[in-house]
């Protein structure tokens, strides 16, 4: 029988929405707390509970490499949380065999006030490393993140994607039996992005064990031999990367063309943007799901917001169904625009993009929407908030019965000329 490295049995974690989870641990504090509790005025406790996580059970071989998709929402971040002891479960419990190194946030238990250098000695003592098997580790560490120059900088004066690089690249290296890690990748760009990839897959080759969250369907078929699929605190499924992906993608989405947003769904980060709803659009303007490839079409984000936002731009992402991006567009990336709406006050809003016809080759692709403030926040995102699919019938060269390759499908113009 294969050694089991991850146990988890009926883990169930709840959140009271609201409500200041406190903690006493002294004796003060719960002196405290007990002094101030018959002032405190009650709470409606009517649909005040959020379930995280709902009995989850699940077991994980040693030098497994297993992804876990779902929903934003869907509990991925919090099942890797209690994993890693960073919140307790409500009930159940869960047993790790061997030491865990955790990649949930940006800088992940790093000291805002420590050095890097000193960062990495603090990770690599946590997890039971002597002193001299850090220093074996360190210059690797040091010359993959990139930030050589600023080692000896307290950490609280990098930028996201130094400390981002630095984290990463600490918790890879420092040879944890198992690697946590959750979608912080999206912060970096796309070149560390590979380099990150490609170091969970050494990683993978050594025989340790990764749980590996991400909205990129494309790294989880890659580095992941099974996937785990998260729909509200439940596994839904769990099968082979492949067909977890594919159950996913096709089960997951709306499929009338319309998709609403559970209050559940929004994160309160969000905040004053709220998302209502997305649309697929054919030429007439009625709601569909499939569009042939010869029409124009529209996509529409209907939002709202309750308090005016300076430089928001609301995006839409469009990928096939295995997470490649085809392209990104905003509703401010015209100069008019971007002028015209410097700042959008509270309200409620509809941002629309045409997309030309002969565009799409036929297929299914997926939408996923963004609206952040360049550089400086980003309010919400779903990179997989439906999906549609383009029918090919009237598209350029159907007189022959052979698939086109290709997420797209242009009429261009050609010229024969004979001499």
């Amino acid at each position: 029988m294969s050694e089991i490295a991850i146990h988890v049995r009926n883990i169930t974690k709840k959140y009271q929405i609201g409500a200041l989870q406190e903690r006493q641990d002294t004796l003060r504090d719960l002196l405290v707390a007990s002094f101030r509790a018959p002032f405190k005025k009650r709470e409606k406790s009517d649909n005040q509970t959020l379930w995280a996580l709902r009995d989850i059970s699940f077991d994980i071989e040693k030098g497994s490499v297993v992804g876990i998709v779902g929903r934003n929402g869907a509990g991925k971040s919090t099942l890797l949380k209690v994993l890693s002891r960073v919140t307790e479960p409500t009930s159940g419990y869960g047993e790790i065999r061997g030491r865990v190194g955790s990649l949930l946030e940006v800088g992940t238990g790093f000291h805002p006030e420590l050095t890097g250098r000193e960062n990495i000695y603090l990770n690599g003592a946590i997890l039971g490393m002597k002193r001299i098997e850090i220093e074996k580790k360190f210059d690797e560490i040091v010359e993959f993140s990139e930030v050589s120059k600023f080692i000896d900088t307290p950490v609280k004066r990098y930028s996201s994607g130094m400390y981002l690089r630095l984290a990463f690249s600490v918790a890879a290296h420092l040879e944890p039996d198992i690697l946590v890690v959750d979608e912080v990748l999206a912060v970096g760009d796309a070149e560390f992005q590979r380099k990150c990839l490609g170091k969970m897959s050494d990683v993978a080759d050594q025989g340790r064990t990764v749980l590996f969250v991400s909205h990129n369907m494309s790294a989880i078929l890659r580095l992941t031999s099974e996937t785990l699929v998260l729909e509200k605190g439940q596994i839904v499924k769990r099968a082979p990367s492949t067909e977890a992906v594919d159950f996913y993608l096709s089960s997951g989405y709306a499929e009338s063309g319309e998709r609403y947003w559970d209050e559940d769904e929004i994160p309160v980060s969000s905040a004053p943007f709220k998302p209502i709803a997305l649309r697929v659009k054919n030429e007439q303007g009625l709601v569909v799901n499939s569009i042939r490839s010869v029409e124009n079409m529209t996509i529409e984000f209907e939002y709202n917001l309750s308090a005016p936002i300076s430089g928001l731009r609301v995006g839409l992402y469009v990928l096939s169904t295995r997470g490649e991006f085809i392209f990104t567009t905003f509703d401010t990336d015209e100069p008019s625009m971007y002028e015209n709406y410097t700042v959008r006050n509270s309200g409620h809003y509809f941002s629309r993009c045409t997309i030309p016809a002969n565009t799409f080759n036929e297929g299914r692709f997926v939408i996923g929407v963004n609206a952040s403030t360049y550089r400086i926040k980003r309010y919400f995102q779903d990179e997989q908030a439906m999906t549609f699919t383009i029918d090919p019938a009237g598209a350029p060269g159907m007189q022959w019965p052979e698939q086109r390759q290709g997420p797209i499908r242009p009429r261009l113009f050609w010229q024969i000329e004979g001499l």
